[in-house]
């Protein structure tokens, strides 16, 4: 089995990974870490956080996949997602994990949309861009459609940090990815790439996962009554181990 390496996405950090997935799919057999990308978690330079584009988070996994003996499979979600679209138009990975992706064509339509359809949300998150702070009920309804715990929300508002402006506009309109040359960097192409998604995700709506895999012509995998935070809800195993058992049968 090619080692796997997971990639988080805005306001977050490797701890995302490190609550379900890392002991999981390590108890599974698998070679796994996380990396916090630069100004994330206990990684380089915070004080740098709105320095950092997108550019800057593709060298940090090209710097971490290059300790490895043979490419590794990439999971990424949300803007871990757009990151490994772009990592890939100029770097190969064994496999590549799309899950609740920012698509090809940018984060302007999910901002739009949010911006309507959930304003108290989407200014909840815009100032946790900033550094605000981020109520518990809205960082409930920004990830969750599954019961969680007070607690636990807790732990993650603690957790959860700002987001560099500049890697936001990346994604949003100044560097988007070439999805002609992204399949191209897989060894089977279409085959080794899998894009799935939350039914009940208010940021990555189905409509956007479904974009996503249009671009690259193969069919999404839709979670029924899950949110955002798929690898941190309640039914977390079950996307797991949909994982595990695609990856044994591409790699046993």
């Amino acid at each position: 089995m090619p080692p796997l390496l997971f990639i988080h996405g805005a306001y977050t950090a490797a701890w995302c990974w490190a609550e379900h997935f890392l002991p999981y799919f390590a108890a599974a057999g698998f070679n796994c870490q996380a990396l916090s990308l630069s100004g994330h978690g206990a990684s380089r330079r915070r004080d740098h956080l709105d320095s950092y584009s997108i550019n800057d988070y593709i060298n940090d996994v090209a710097e971490v996949a290059a300790q490895s003996p043979t490419p590794p499979v990439l999971i990424g979600h949300s803007m871990g997602g757009f990151v490994i679209q772009k990592y890939l138009e100029d770097h190969q990975a064994a496999a590549a994990v799309l899950m609740c992706s920012v698509p090809p064509q940018g984060l302007a339509a999910s901002a739009f949309g949010m911006l309507f359809s959930r304003p108290n949300l989407f200014v909840d998150l815009n100032g946790l861009m900033s550094g605000g702070h981020v109520a518990l009920t809205s960082l409930q309804e920004a990830l969750f459609a599954q019961p969680v715990s007070v607690e636990d929300l807790g732990r993650y508002v603690r957790m959860a940090q700002p987001e560099s402006h500049r890697a936001i506009w990346d994604m949003m309109l100044l560097n988007l990815p070439r999805a002609s040359h992204i399949l191209a960097h897989l060894p089977r192409g279409r085959d080794d790439l899998r894009v799935i998604g939350a039914e009940q995700d208010l940021i990555i709506p189905a409509s956007m996962v479904e974009m996503t895999a249009r671009s690259y012509g193969i069919d999404p995998t839709l979670y029924p009554g899950m949110g955002h935070g798929l690898m941190l809800e309640r039914d977390w195993q079950t996307v797991a181990q949909d994982l595990v058992e695609w990856l044994a049968e591409r790699f046993s």
